[in-house]
């Protein structure tokens, strides 16, 4: 398992599993499964509402709790100084946990919760219950706000990221201010036909005797971005995990570059409605 380091020295596993749209049922199953086959991280969010279907198989599966990595988020009506806290304490006592290994801000929902939101975030940290904080669905003048109002640079920000939407600039602008980036929807979510569909994805799943969403997955991993594929079936998890024995060489890296098109699935972060 390769793992990233982040700026305050914690490190994290370069692949995770992701649980959005996951019911508590199919979220318990895929954690155990995920954790059987060797992943280390588990993402989830409050409003998934499956947090406590996760705690519980985090627990069945008698694994260290120093050795995992989970994720929780914000959800945006609990945005603000103290609504943060409280979100906070409930997401905690639903996992069964005496500390997450990272929250994040689900959304931005404006400059000035996000900085009271993110204040609230660094407070937790500093008391221990939270090991590293950031942001999700954050762009760079929102990140901008944080850094320049805040004490704590964030450890991580989580983004859509794939083959259609690369977010090279995003990147970029991350690795100038030590932010590690993390990519969800890294199979294109609901949109995966289109990349099963892609002739330089199909080329290269040949040539590397891999699946189209391995190839997708390793990608990222080339890129040093951290990569939290979601399945709820066992053989696809497994799948997921299964991309540390090869790499993708740099001419391939260049064609699948190629492929980007700036293409977003989800809601831009200025204007979710949600």
């Amino acid at each position: 398992m390769i793992q990233v380091k982040l700026h305050n020295g914690k490190f994290m596993p370069i692949v995770g599993l992701g649980t959005w749209k996951s019911s508590k049922e199919d979220a318990y199953r895929a954690v155990l499964t995920a954790l059987k086959a060797g992943y280390r991280h588990i993402d989830t969010a409050m409003i998934y509402g499956n947090e406590e279907a996760i705690g519980q198989a985090i627990k069945d599966s008698n694994i260290p709790r120093k050795e995992l990595f989970i994720t929780t988020k914000l959800w945006n009506t609990d945005q603000g100084y103290e609504t943060t806290k409280q979100a906070f304490k409930k997401s905690l006592q639903l996992l069964g946990l005496e500390y997450v290994d990272l929250y994040l801000i689900h959304w931005f929902k404006g400059y000035e919760k996000s900085l009271d939101s993110y204040r609230a975030l660094e407070e937790l940290y500093e008391e221990g219950l939270t090991k590293a904080i950031g942001v999700s669905n954050y762009n760079v003048h929102h990140i901008m706000n944080i850094i320049e109002n805040c004490k704590i640079i964030p450890h991580v920000l989580q983004v859509e990221t794939h083959i259609a939407l690369q977010n090279h600039f995003l990147q970029d602008y991350c690795i100038e201010n030590n932010i590690q980036m993390e990519a969800y929807a890294p199979l294109m979510s609901s949109h995966i036909t289109e990349m099963l569909a892609n002739p330089v994805m199909q080329e290269l799943s040949k040539k590397y005797h891999k699946t189209i969403p391995q190839i997708a997955i390793r990608w990222l991993i080339d890129r040093n971005v951290v990569v939290i594929p979601k399945s709820v079936t066992e053989s696809r998890i497994i799948a997921n995990f299964d991309v540390f024995d090869f790499q993708i060489d740099q001419k391939d890296m260049e064609k699948i570059k190629g492929l980007n098109q700036g293409k977003k699935l989800f809601p831009e972060p200025d204007n979710v409605i949600y």
